[in-house]
């Protein structure tokens, strides 16, 4: 008897982890169908509406009521000589953009699309200001990042990088197009140079008798590698082919800040703030939020984001997580109840 129903309790665990499964799949599967097919869009906030709707609930909660009303008084005069100020003349616009980086520099996919949407309206009176956060990683996908940047510079609209964090390798070499660089005192400027490094398995395969094959056309198409034995004439080429990519990189750092002493920085070290700004890595010592505070005192601020469609395999991932915390939320109710 007590068998029999073992076997039923393992046949009945089987059969709902089944079920469980089937639920999940098909959930994820309507929930595909079911979303905005517009998902991929450009998002744009009015950052002066933010600093007033804070503004206004600090003085509605410390203000005494003659205080406050006096102060409301003040503001009805400034929306009316704003509103009187923007018929005469376009208020200056600045347009704010985030990148947070990482090693592939995946945020440059939307990074291009916020800069072919600025070109479509923005001008020379305008202002583009990056808030980068970028510690920097593979070069061909950080020089294209670069280039994006240097979309703005080259229709002449004024381009400042503000790093609160940091701006390091690839992030500079972004953070180096800029008309200006405003930096935090801790942020972590520079490391320009470049890194190569990779692991080597053949003692350990050829402990173990295995033997690595590979085959190329063309005597540099492959130098170092994982699984073969490497030679100094293969370090050799690396080292010439790093050498190479450095010397790139400080050109297109000081071909936008000249006043750089490129041989002094371009070390591979990186710097804080106040280092970074006695060696003229950057312009100013200041975070993104008091410049953007400042500036709203006589400007319009955007910011501006383009969400990408995310790829399938992480919206059936994102469903189905969403799908099981429903079903498991549920049961646990029932459970509780």
């Amino acid at each position: 008897m007590i068998e029999a129903l073992i076997e039923y309790g393992l046949f009945f665990a089987k059969t709902a982890t089944l079920l469980i499964a089937l639920v999940i799949a098909l959930t994820a599967i309507i929930s595909l169908g079911r979303r905005d097919k517009t998902a991929e869009r450009l998002l744009v906030k009015n950052m002066n509406e933010k600093y007033d709707t804070m503004r206004e609930l600090l003085e509605y909660e410390v203000l005494d009521k003659k205080s406050l009303k006096k102060v409301s008084k003040a503001h009805k005069k400034e929306i009316k000589a704003k509103k009187k100020e923007a018929t005469e003349k376009i208020k200056h616009r600045v347009f704010v953009l985030n990148f947070k980086g990482d090693i592939r520099a995946t945020a440059v996919e939307s990074l291009r699309e916020e800069i072919t949407a600025l070109l479509t309206i923005a001008n020379q009176d305008d202002e583009v200001l990056l808030r980068l956060e970028n510690p920097g990683g593979t070069v061909h996908e950080h020089g294209l990042a670069a280039s994006q940047l240097l979309r703005l510079r080259q229709r002449d609209i004024p381009l400042v990088v503000a790093v609160d964090k940091v701006a390091a390798s690839g992030g500079y070499l972004m953070a180096s197009t800029a008309n200006k660089i405003i930096a935090a005192p801790f942020a972590i400027i520079g490391s320009i140079g470049v890194l190569a490094q990779i692991p080597n398995f053949h003692r350990v395969l050829e402990k173990h008798g295995v033997d690595f094959e590979q085959i190329t056309a063309g005597k540099y198409k492959r130098t170092i590698t994982m699984f073969g034995k490497n030679t100094d004439e293969d370090r050799k080429k690396l080292k010439q082919d790093l050498e190479g990519i450095h010397d790139l990189f400080k050109s297109s750092v000081t071909a936008h800040r000249e006043e750089l002493d490129i041989e002094q920085v371009a070390t591979g070290e990186h710097w804080y703030g106040q280092q970074a700004l006695e060696l003229k890595l950057i312009d100013e010592l200041m975070t993104s939020d008091d410049y953007l505070l400042e500036k709203s005192k006589d400007s319009n601020i955007f910011e501006i984001q383009y969400k990408l469609k995310p790829k399938l395999g992480k919206r059936l991932g994102a469903s189905a997580r969403s799908a099981w915390e429903e079903f498991s939320s549920d049961i646990s109710s029932r459970w509780e109840k």
